[in-house]
């Protein structure tokens, strides 16, 4: 079935789906209400901002000036009220409505302070005028079986996942709004984790980071306010796990296709004498990957410990993580997709035989330690201050295998043998990274009731890297030795940002937001680079990232937002390395636009988000090289993102959730030209020919992405769950070529999850996911590079082939 006509039949189920559960949705009971006062327990004073949720409905309020709630239009029966507030003791309370009923609450304050106060700055509230979502523990605990964090995101709107591997294991991408990991902004309890030369993420520093990780939040967009590298598509908010009450013990393994192992190990104290906690885990994950040779094995540990006093919280995080890949970034050529979609030329040789080698240790090395000291102070029951000093240290390498390599390009002389001169010859090169990144993060919060919100907070940071690289065999001794580095360089960068969030409550139905962001950044390079260029520059930038938004409460059913944020990014270690004076880039500038509209009742739930993203002088590909014949980034002066994303949900019976989201996009080049090496120019002068192709697509920019869950509880503790994804076709250039795309795709998984409880263990629980179950072919990244020769148009590529059929097994046993 063409995939036009697939899409197509795809929606039609999706509307017929819609229709149905609307249907059941549609009130069979009687409709009642539920309202009352929440009030301080000891004071008797009210609280303005109070959540109340129903569970298991979709239907919530907050507490307006008085702390008065109202709830309408819900069905008769037995329902559990959830009522919770800062700094006080979450109230739970069942109870069978069967007329209007009115609940007075009268929250304890809380005996501890709550963790949540030091990642508030940072993260977009129930009423702030952003584009968010929230993932629960319990939804990372459902997806872990060891892929990721990628695939832990990959159930939110308009995200795309990508696995060198095929199987999520090891090297994985993410990418939010076409924006990949190089501009998104993760932070982890506050604190930035981008890499601050490269602005990117490598989770697989960070090996099942997801164990550790109490709740996240996505932010679509350019969000709010936040610490580290600029947003410039999206922002990604991790939480490590929360204080646990009780002291625990668990084990999680699961064993999967490929040869995929992963064992986890967590610990914890509970609490000690009412203030003292530790948290431990340790894991391991090693899996052989759906790509040839693709293997991975990592470990990692997290350590915890903290003090929590009633309005103050002392916490120590310690974090470290391991990891050695084999290379699967060259990806598999186009041509072999049909003949061999597992085929992977690193570490390829010809051997003395004549024969196809690999060099067993083609592999990246990698280790990452991260050290935090957070602080949480509440002054008064309205303002708590919250700091954090924090350290991280990463060192490692990757190895090549190289044959015929020039002794120039390494600095080293040519080797005389009797009458002969050698030039060349086969080596083993390790490429090194060390680099240290520290620094602060400070916030301050105050809330006067339900009318003003102020938040100020900020970051310094500053990063120290070293790049080198050292020949560590050469078939032919030159002139140098394995200690000698052929190139070596240092990256400074600083990094100081300060924020004020400022919200505030018009006629108890109307937040007015504004958000305004300075950041400094000072980047510093010296030294050669592996083609022995020299990297000597200094860049300077002020931004200034205003935002602003309003947000309605129109009813308890329905609210509604707009915002308009702009943000400023600089360019990376690679854009400045792979430039020449001519082609230096410059900052990037997004404007954002957002609007919102949600619909609650109370077994249904529809949301959508109208987005406008329109950039000046973003960086992308075009094909033009600098003197040296290196691939450059250069800036285009206009450039768009614009889309509707939808999300729907549905618990019409206790045994039945329905969830799904859409996001349909334009993503547009306003005015593009190609470049195109020609070798016919001059074999010794690399020459381009260039071309106007008017508006063209933005590469890996599908303009349809679509998720559909279903979730059945036949019995009590046995969860079953349909997922099916579909991704519409993207360009793997900016030329908007159909020779070069990655086709649309279409894939359904199964997970079915069984716990139980025994006199000897907390929980007991098995899982098994089936992923592709119909063993779809499908790629999710791709490269190209185009030349002419011979007056032919030719191409060298690499695709990313995602694993057929392949399954993971996992049980869980918590003390």
């Amino acid at each position: 079935m063409q995939n036009k006509h697939f899409s197509t039949f795809c929606w039609k189920v999706l509307s017929l789906t819609v229709a149905f559960f609307m249907i059941l949705v549609l009130p069979a009971t009687a409709q009642v209400s539920l309202s009352g006062v929440v009030k301080d327990a000891v004071t008797g004073s009210p609280l303005a901002g109070a959540n109340i949720t129903l569970e298991n409905t979709f239907l919530s309020a907050f507490t307006d000036g008085a702390g008065i709630y109202h709830i309408r239009s819900i069905p008769s029966g037995v329902h559990t009220v959830r009522v919770s507030f800062m700094g006080y003791q979450r109230y739970l309370t069942t109870i069978r409505l069967s007329k209007d009923t009115i609940v007075d609450v009268a929250l304890e304050n809380a005996a501890i302070l709550g963790e949540e106060v030091n990642i508030i700055a940072t993260r977009a509230q129930p009423r702030t005028p952003a584009t968010f979502t929230n993932i629960s523990a319990k939804k990372i605990e459902e997806l872990n079986l060891g892929k990721d964090m990628p695939y832990i995101l990959q159930s939110t709107p308009s995200v795309l996942v990508t696995s060198d591997a095929g199987t999520g294991i090891g090297y994985t991408g993410i990418s939010i709004r076409g924006s990949d990991l190089t501009r998104i902004n993760v932070t982890m309890n506050g604190i930035p984790v981008n890499d601050a030369e490269s602005q990117g993420v490598w989770f697989v520093d960070l090996p099942d980071i997801a164990s550790s990780t109490g709740n996240i939040q996505v932010q679509r967009g350019v969000g709010t306010s936040t610490n580290g590298s600029g947003a410039f598509g999206a922002s990604v908010n991790i939480q490590t796990q929360a204080l646990n009450q009780d002291p625990y013990g668990e084990v999680n393994s699961s064993v999967g296709s490929f040869s995929t192992f992963k064992n986890t190990f967590r610990f914890g104290t509970g609490m000690i004498k009412n203030r003292f906690s530790f948290d431990g885990r340790a894991s391991f994950v090693t899996s052989e990957g759906y790509i040839d040779r693709a293997s991975a094995k990592l470990s990692s540990y997290y350590l915890s410990g903290g003090y929590f006093g009633k309005n103050t919280t002392v916490k120590v995080n310690i974090l470290s993580g391991y990891e050695k890949t084999y290379q699967a970034w060259l990806g598999v050529p186009k041509d072999s997709l049909t003949t061999n979609r597992t085929y992977n030329p690193s570490g390829e040789y010809i051997d003395k035989n004549g024969k196809i080698a690999y060099y067993n240790n083609q592999t990246d090395n990698y280790n990452q330690d991260h050290y935090q000291l957070i602080f949480s102070q509440t002054i008064t029951k309205n303002l708590n201050l919250n700091a954090a000093l924090f350290y991280t240290h990463g060192h490692g390498y990757y190895e090549n295998y190289k044959q015929g390599e020039s002794f120039a390009a390494y600095g080293l002389e040519n080797v005389v043998t009797g009458s002969d001169t050698l030039t060349s010859t086969d080596l083993i090169n390790r490429k090194i990274l060390d680099n240290d990144f520290s620094g602060v993060t400070f916030s301050g919060n105050y809330y006067s009731g339900d009318k003003w919100k102020i938040t100020v907070g900020g970051s310094y940071s500053h990063y120290l890297g070293r790049h080198s690289g050292k020949i560590i065999w050469a078939e032919f001794a030159s002139n140098g030795n394995n200690d000698r580095n052929w190139y070596y360089s240092t990256g400074e960068k600083k990094d100081f940002t300060v924020f004020t969030k400022v919200t505030y409550r018009l006629l108890g139905k109307i937040n007015l937001f504004g958000d305004m962001q300075y950041r400094y950044v000072d980047h510093k390079m010296k030294g050669t680079e592996d083609d022995l260029s020299i990297l000597d520059q200094t860049h300077q930038f002020n931004f200034f990232n205003p935002k602003a938004g309003i947000y309605a409460d129109i009813n308890e059913k329905q609210k509604a937002y707009f915002s308009f944020g702009i943000a400023n990014r600089e360019p990376n270690r690679d854009n400045y390395k792979d430039a020449d004076a001519q082609h230096m880039p410059t900052r990037e500038t997004l404007y954002d636009y957002e609007l919102g509209y949600d619909l609650s009742f109370s077994h249904f739930r529809g949301a959508v988000n109208l987005y406008y993203m329109n950039y000046r002088d973003q960086l992308v590909l075009t094909g033009e090289i600098n003197n040296t014949g290196a691939a450059i980034m250069t800036n285009v002066p206009e450039s768009y993102r614009a889309g509707i994303e939808i999300s729907l949900g549905a618990n019409p019976v206790k045994w039945l959730t329905w969830n799904a989201n859409a996001t349909f996009s334009r993503n547009k080049i306003n005015n593009f030209t190609e470049f195109v090496d020609n070798y016919d120019a001059d074999w010794n002068f690399l020459g381009q020919v260039s071309k106007n192709l008017g508006e063209t697509d933005l590469s890996f920019s599908p303009s349809l992405i679509a998720m559909n869950e279903f979730t059945f509880i036949p019995i009590k503790g046995l969860n079953l769950t349909l997922q099916s994804r579909y991704v519409g076709k993207q360009f793997t250039d900016n030329t908007s070529n159909e020779e070069r795309i990655l086709k649309a795709w279409f894939t359904q998984n199964i997970v079915a999850s069984f716990s139980f409880r025994t006199s000897w263990a907390d929980e007991i629980g098995f899982t098994l996911q089936a992923n592709n179950i119909f063993s779809n072919k499908y790629e999710t990244n791709a490269w190209v590079y185009r030349y002419y020769l011979g007056g032919a148009a030719k191409e060298m590529n690499g695709y990313f082939p995602q694993a057929l059929v392949n399954y993971l097994v996992g049980i869980h046993i918590r003390i």
